[in-house]
């Protein structure tokens, strides 16, 4: 029996039409018999030959072989067994790399459609950007036309309201052009036809002048005749009185100093009459110093709401209540609540409350509250002053500080009389002292007298204590060289600041109306039309609001007191002019005047300040 080596005894090729597997393919090489020689090596037809159909003999031709090979073996029934399993397992074999092959075929299809897929979607996603680059390119490039076009309408716009604004500058150049040219052909109209209305009515004089003089000429004979005749009877008529009155006087001269009697009776009752009349004149003086001392108003007051005495000025402090009645009722119609006392909004509201805070104090009989007005000059203090002590209910008593100083030694006796006759006012009394720094300043000054100390220790010793009689109100314009001691005693401190504008514009309103609409207006009293000369009413032309504004813009830092005095200035040019017209190329002249005055005058002020320092 033959041996077997490797996996059988024979190893066959198989039936099937593809090509043995070669030993460098890695297949199974079946070893050669070893009873048979040496068969000598096929060479593989790479290129079969076929038949006509197709038909491969090569698979015929390894069949026949393997057939003679069996035939040859001494078990062919083995050998073909072992043939057929190994048949099997080459098909076996041959299923699973097929089942490989179209795993890996698989694979490879699903690789290549992942790819395909992942080129796909690259491709997408580059399309994407690529439109969402359009997109972004197209919108800025909208933008950027966009905004061109907007930088061309602006520019556009903004040459129209250039050439607009030129051409109303343009218009508005001519208007005033043409108005100053209308105004200058109308003041020469008026000054042509003044002058021929003089020269008119001096042809007109000098005709009935002459016709007078001819009048007179024809009747100056008769008149002097006339005159002549009654001069010679009055003459007599004196003459013949003079004679008569000298003849009774040497009468009785001459029985006097006959007669010694009547000449010592005569020189008795003369002097007796001149000492008479002497000593009646002085008692009256003493009598009447001491009255006015006890019951007179002391010499520091400089107004007062009280009468000099008690018992005088009832009828007039009547027709006062009831002209501040009226007055405070058409000025609460017109908005000011304080007359003629424009102030700040706040300032006001609080002198209003303060106002209110005094009257209730006194009809609770509680002490009143002491009071200190600082600011620049001419910003309202005095009338403010003078003000609340009329809205309060209080008499008021007006001094000022610079009275003090000349009193010399006479100054505390007259600070004690103050406060007595203060004191005796059934009402209250608002005390207030002007110029307040002038007496009340620091004690340790070393130009203060010693008067001066005496008197400003007299009034703290009368303010030491609250007082429910008096009410003491100061006013200063530097509130920092009081004494401590005076600036303790004081419970309310108001600052008085320059006006605003708006308040500038009510004060200008308010001189306007007072100088100017009201200038030629009488004043209303029973004999006011007899005794009141007739002045010429002003008329305004084109004064307007706009005009009264841009003047309170102009007159920026001036005080109320500045405000009064430009519109009396107003006024007085008013009365210079020819027609007695006020209109808004006078008016803006003046008020640029008296602004550049101002300006002059606050310089010289700084220029003075600086070479003090």
């Amino acid at each position: 029996m033959a041996k077997i080596s490797g996996s059988g005894l024979f190893n066959f090729p198989p039936f099937s039409s593809s090509p043995s597997p070669s030993p460098d393919a890695g297949g199974p090489v079946d070893p050669p018999v070893q009873n048979e020689a040496k068969a000598p090596p096929r060479v593989r037809n790479d290129n079969p030959r076929t038949t006509s159909a197709g038909f491969d003999p090569e698979a015929l031709e390894r069949g026949a072989e393997a057939v003679k090979k069996i035939a040859a073996s001494k078990e062919p029934k083995k050998i073909f067994e072992l043939m057929k399993k190994q048949e099997e397992t080459r098909q076996t074999e041959l299923a699973s790399k097929t089942a490989e092959f179209k795993a890996m075929q698989a694979q490879a299809e699903t690789e290549r459609q992942k790819v395909i897929y992942e080129e796909q979607k690259k491709l997408a996603q580059q399309q994407a950007q690529i439109k969402s680059q359009m997109a972004r390119y197209e919108d800025e490039l909208a933008r950027k036309r966009m905004q061109t076009e907007n930088d061309h309408h602006r520019t556009r716009n903004q040459e129209l309201v250039k050439m607009q604004e030129e051409s109303s500058v343009r218009q508005e150049q001519a208007r005033r052009a043409t108005e100053e040219q209308i105004q200058a052909q109308k003041r020469q109209t008026e000054r042509e036809k003044a002058e021929i209305e003089r020269e008119t009515i001096r042809v007109r004089a000098m005709a009935e002048a002459e016709g007078r003089a001819h009048e007179a000429k024809l009747a100056e004979d008769v008149n002097k005749r006339m005159l002549i005749e009654r001069a010679n009877a009055e003459r007599e008529k004196w003459v013949s009185a003079i004679n008569t009155t000298f003849e009774h006087i040497g009468g009785g001269l001459r029985a006097i100093l006959t007669d010694q009697n009547k000449l010592v009776v005569a020189v008795g009752g003369v002097t007796a009459l001149a000492a008479g009349i002497y000593t009646t004149r002085e008692g009256a003086r003493v009598v009447w110093s001491y009255v006015d001392r006890i019951l007179g108003q002391p010499s520091l007051i400089r107004e007062s709401s009280r009468g000099k005495y008690p018992w005088s000025g009832f009828f007039s402090r009547g027709l006062s209540t009831l002209s501040h009645g009226s007055q405070n009722g058409s000025s609460s119609q017109s908005g000011h609540a304080f007359g003629e006392v424009i102030l700040n909004p706040s300032l006001q509201k609080r002198i209003q409350q303060l106002a209110s805070a005094t009257a209730n104090t006194k009809a609770h009989q509680a002490p009143f509250r002491n009071m200190l007005f600082y600011g620049p000059p001419g910003t309202g203090k005095t009338m403010a002053a003078r003000e609340l002590a009329k809205k309060s209910g209080l008499d008021y008593a007006l001094m000022t500080g610079g009275d003090v100083a000349p009193l010399g030694s006479q100054a505390v006796t007259k600070i004690h009389q103050l406060f007595d006759w203060a004191k005796k006012s059934n009402r209250g009394l608002l005390l207030f002292i002007d110029e307040a720094d002038a007496f009340l300043c620091e004690r340790n000054k070393t130009y203060m007298s010693e008067a001066q100390r005496s008197a400003l220790n007299a009034l703290l010793f009368r303010t030491g204590d609250q007082s429910k009689d008096i009410v003491l109100a100061l006013a200063t314009n530097r509130p920092g060289d009081l004494d401590s001691a005076v600036s303790d005693r004081i419970d309310e401190v108001l600052e008085f600041p320059l006006p605003g504008e708006e308040e500038r514009f009510k004060l200008l309103k308010l001189y306007l109306d007072k100088y100017i609409a009201k200038a030629g207006a009488r004043k209303p009293g029973l004999f006011s039309k007899f005794f009141q000369k007739h002045q010429q009413q002003i008329e305004i032309k084109d004064l307007n609001d706009d005009i009264i504004k841009e003047a309170a813009a102009k007159t920026e830092g001036f005080s109320g007191r500045e405000i009064a005095k430009l519109m009396a200035s107003v006024q007085a040019a008013v009365y210079g002019s020819e027609n007695c017209v006020l209109d808004p190329v006078l008016f803006r002249e003046v008020v640029d005047y008296k602004v550049a005055e101002h300006q002059q005058r606050q310089k010289l002020a700084g220029t003075d300040g600086t070479g003090g320092n």
